[in-house]
Formats: structure tokens, C-alpha cells, sequence
């Protein structure tokens, strides 16, 4: 498997860098797994652009020394990548106060097993309502290394089981607490208790936990 390499560039805020970059990596055969890129609000680089790249292959050393010579360029740096810093995500999302005991299973959990060498890491997000839990459940598919929801909460259906529904046909299953509405009925599992909820969450997505949801698929714990 080709090593993957993270690359760190600030850059002048101006049209075309972007392109100017990539054009470079392109030369150098590098293929960019992920990208990333804002303009910085605060600091010393304050309203210049920062750019991250995940890079597979190619002649790295020779792409990095290209890139800085661009003069939209200001500071270019090799980084580690977000999968051996953060890990896989687990993201949770609902009424705070389930939320936050589904984030106690889902943290005890992994401190276990990032104490032995993984990365996993715990999303939380407090939020109600059908029409913004919807909406997050949907942008779940657009997170970064995102492995697993769960959703806590004593009602969801309407807008929420349908993009519930979608998100596991993009790959990423999705675990629900106990509750009234049509969630649960189209979740990959559904879970009474909250802590436990996000235990068997991070024992999922584990590299050295042998539990699979998929061998309790559609059932209730």
C-alpha cells in the first residue's frame, strides 16, 4: 500500500492557487485522497488561505520543492494525516442530555483501545428539531473519516429516517437509541441503553474489537 503523506501550505488568498498546486502534484504524479482548505480568521496569517492535502505516491520531495517556489506560496510544511492523528469518527448527534451519555460509552471505550496504538476519535453535536437533525444526519456522508452515527433522541422520523436511510447506502451504519418514530426502524441496530449505545459503536469501527453490527443487524440490544 502506497504511504499517504499530509501537506500543509499557507498561501495568499488570490484566485488560481488552488489550480496551481494541484497542477504541480499532478506533474509529479501524486494522487490527492483528501483536501482541505479555508481562510485563516485569526493569527499572524490572517486572511490568507491555508490549504491541506492527503497525497498518495508521486515524487513527493520534488512536488513540495515546486510548490514553494510559486509566489503565491508563504509557508509550505509536511504533516502527518488526519487518519494517524484523529482517526476513525465516531459522530453522535441528538438531545444533549442522551447524547452526552452515548458520548460517555463511546469515549471510556476508546480511550481503551487508543491506548493501544488506534485513533479513534468522538464527535458530538446537541441539536433538535426535524429539520436540522436532517440536515446533520445528511452531512454526515461529507465528513472526513466518518465510520459511524449515532443518533440520540426519544423521537426521530419524517426527513430524519430518510436521510438515515441514504447514509447507510453510502456505507456508514447507523446505530439508534430506543425511541417513538420510524428511526429506529431503519437503523442498523437499535440500542436501549445510551452508554452502551456508544460502546459497541467504537467496538465497531475497532480494528481489535470482534464485535460486528452486522451480526446484529435489525435487531434490538
Amino acid at each position: 500500500m502506497t504511504e499517504i503523506k499530509g501537506l500543509q501550505i499557507i498561501a495568499r488568498n488570490e484566485i488560481g492557487v488552488l489550480r496551481d498546486i494541484t497542477s504541480v502534484v499532478a506533474k509529479y504524479n501524486g494522487n490527492i485522497t483528501y483536501a482541505q482548505t479555508f481562510i485563516i480568521k485569526y493569527g499572524e496569517y490572517k486572511d490568507n488561505s491555508l490549504i491541506y492535502l492527503e497525497i498518495e505516491g508521486g515524487n513527493f520531495n520534488l512536488m513540495v520543492e515546486e510548490i514553494r517556489k510559486l509566489e503565491s506560496v508563504i509557508e509550505i510544511e509536511e504533516e502527518i494525516p488526519f487518519e494517524r492523528v484523529f482517526g476513525k469518527r465516531v459522530i453522535i448527534l441528538g438531545g444533549g442530555a442522551l447524547v452526552s451519555q452515548v458520548a460517555l460509552g463511546a469515549i471510556s471505550e476508546a480511550d481503551r483501545h487508543n491506548l493501544r496504538g488506534e485513533k479513534i476519535s468522538v464527535d458530538t453535536m446537541p441539536i433538535v428539531g426535524e429539520d436540522e437533525l436532517a440536515k446533520a444526519v445528511k452531512a454526515v456522508a461529507r465528513l472526513h473519516r466518518a465510520e459511524i452515527l449515532v443518533l440520540a433522541g426519544g423521537l426521530m422520523g419524517g426527513k430524519i429516517a430518510e436521510e438515515v436511510k441514504k447514509l447507510r447506502r453510502s456505507g456508514i451504519p447507523v446505530v439508534s437509541l430506543n425511541m417513538f418514530g420510524k428511526v429506529p426502524a431503519v437503523s442498523d441496530v437499535v440500542v436501549s441503553d445510551p452508554v452502551m449505545a456508544g460502546t459497541v459503536s467504537v467496538m465497531h469501527i475497532s480494528k481489535m474489537a470482534k464485535f460486528d453490527l452486522k451480526r446484529v443487524k435489525g435487531k434490538k440490544i
